[in-house]
């Protein structure tokens, strides 16, 4: 389901859509239209604008959240026309997985959309490359991430991607064996021992987001 307040958009991303494979079973124009669609027949993800009427502000992440509340299932996928970083944090502080931020120019790149929305539907959470550099640029003065070598923030930034490791693997041009000690290592020098009821992974993300 789809939910945008400018048509022309709204109805070429259902093209887009549509045409990479999937059934688009919603179209609305604001949130509470959209979250009325996914209470009545829940889709395997939500593609939502970031800023929607009335006020043009966060009413795209208010209604994934109400979404997630309602239908814990369904995939958030949220583009925005701008990098908003407090919104990204948001995201991957309050919702657990299933979740993206994505800027709308990345639609153009139609294979690379359909393959993240897939991901978000299946659970997987995707952030924006751009968002990400700019969240690279923002060291605070004591950096958390100090203690990491360039290559193993390489990783850990495409981890905050949503990457897999073996996706990493192919990105870097490295080993699988190679990538999961580069993890290992992050992990460590992060602090992040292993506990049973937080996964190590979204929180070393949320270090490198926080950073």
């Amino acid at each position: 389901m789809l939910a945008d307040d400018a048509v022309l958009f709204r109805e070429g991303l259902a093209r887009i859509l549509t045409d990479t494979g999937f059934t688009v079973t919603g179209r609305a124009g604001d949130g509470t239209t959209l979250l009325d669609l996914v209470r009545a027949d829940p889709p395997d993800v939500a593609v939502i604008d970031l800023r929607m009427p009335p006020d043009f502000a966060a009413e795209g992440i208010d209604t994934a959240a109400a979404i997630r509340a309602a239908t814990p299932g369904v995939g958030l996928m949220l583009l925005s026309q701008y990098v908003e970083v407090h919104h990204a944090l948001r995201l991957m502080t309050d919702f657990d997985g299933g979740v993206g931020y994505l800027l709308k120019d990345r639609v153009s790149d139609l294979t690379t959309f359909a393959a993240d929305v897939r991901k978000v539907a299946g659970g997987a959470t995707v952030i924006d490359p751009e968002l990400v550099a700019r969240l690279v640029a923002r060291r605070r003065e004591r950096d958390p991430l100090d203690a990491l070598t360039d290559r193993e923030r390489a990783v850990l930034a495409l981890m905050a991607q949503g990457l897999s490791n073996t996706a990493v693997a192919a990105d870097l041009h490295l080993s699988i064996k190679t990538v999961e000690a580069y993890v290992t290592a992050i992990f460590t020098k992060l602090g992040l021992t292993q506990h049973e009821r937080e996964h190590r992974r979204v929180r070393a993300v949320l270090t490198f987001l926080r950073a």
